[in-house]
């Protein structure tokens, strides 16, 4: 007798995500940074202050590269005596190992990518906080967004774990980092499928993520400066001059061409640098288009010059067959997360 297995798409990851629970492995290098100073460490590279960090928290920061670019969006977790890093957006070990070791670092500050045996496993969903349930004894209402809780591993009793209260979907997330990752992931998706949820993968996954307003973890930064990324509301402007790559900001303005996004007719595909038009003349460029994982439209990224950035704009671009396809300016969230109307309990 042969047993068919239906295989996942990226359609049934993203509606399981946006109905139920996905978890998925996180494959980004962790740091772990320690010492006294490492506050100071932090305030070198990071676009906002440690200054004011609460203890068992996680923030997301922004880090530039030294001519101002965008390097990448980090978590920064403080749990413990330590602080971790872990990027949201696209960045390789030898790279973000590059980029930490040609900073000036206080002498007391120990600096670990990828620092062995630790890993880390995240699910998000409407649905996700009964899953997060089974990793801490207290009612899971009480740990707030952002919020850092110790935690424990099923069936790995020495193991050392923290479940954070963070997502990338605008529905409700949750990140187990553990130092026995594998039994980790085994039990967070043990967690999410005795709660009707599934494992996903990247495409469903980075559909959501740019619904939410976030293409940005999936897409990577496409070589744009801050203020054309429309990244400007991750950077402290009153510390401009004390962070790296700080002097290179440009201060978005009303003139500044900037990433928007566009819906465009389901099926429809878009190269990544096709022209967006409006009345026959250029005014953007494709920069990304998310994965066709929502059967109602499909979604693209472009850098628009002002003012058709706005929402609301009937533009046009061609799809990959030459066709002169249809796009309109959005506002995000594209979709509403069932989680703001999902009750924890």
């Amino acid at each position: 007798m042969t047993t068919t297995v239906a295989v996942r798409t990226a359609q049934d990851d993203y509606t399981t995500v946006r109905t139920a629970i996905g978890v998925y492995p996180i494959t980004a290098p962790l740091v772990r940074i320690s010492g006294g100073d490492r506050y100071e460490f932090l305030d070198l590279f990071l676009a906002k202050s440690s200054e004011y960090v609460e203890p068992d928290t996680v923030r997301e920061a922004l880090a530039l590269n030294q001519d101002g670019s965008p390097f990448a969006i980090l978590l920064h977790f403080e749990i413990g005596d330590d602080s971790w890093l872990l990027p949201r957006t696209p960045v390789s070990v030898d790279a973000l190992t590059g980029y930490l070791e040609a900073l000036d670092a206080p002498a007391d500050v120990t600096v670990e990518v990828a620092p062995e045996g630790w890993g880390a496993t995240a699910f998000e969903g409407p649905n996700a906080w009964a899953a997060a349930a089974a990793f801490v004894e207290f009612d899971i209402s009480g740990l707030t967004l952002h919020g850092v809780t110790e935690s424990a591993v099923p069936g790995e009793p020495a193991a050392l774990a923290h479940l954070a209260r963070v997502g990338t979907t605008g529905e409700y997330g949750y990140l187990l980092l553990s130092n026995a990752p594998e039994a980790g992931h085994a039990a967070a998706v043990e967690a999410v499928l005795a709660q009707g949820g599934a494992e996903v993968g990247a495409e469903g996954l980075a559909r959501v993520q740019a619904e939410a307003g976030m293409a940005v973890y999936a897409a990577g930064f496409a070589g744009l400066p801050v203020h054309e990324a429309d990244l400007a509301w991750m950077v402290d402007w009153n510390r401009v001059g004390e962070f790296l790559g700080s002097e290179e900001l440009v201060k978005p303005t009303a003139e500044n061409a900037k990433i928007t996004a566009l819906a465009a007719p389901a099926g429809a595909a878009f190269a990544v640098g096709t022209p967006v038009t409006a009345g026959g003349q250029q005014i953007g460029t494709v920069i990304w288009q998310a994965p066709s994982a929502n059967a109602d439209e499909e979604l693209i990224v472009a850098k628009l010059d002002a003012p058709f950035w706005v929402p609301g704009l009937e533009l046009s671009a061609a799809d990959r067959d030459g066709a002169d396809t249809p796009v309109r300016t959005v506002t995000q969230p594209r979709v509403i997360a069932r989680s703001l109307t999902t009750r924890i309990h």
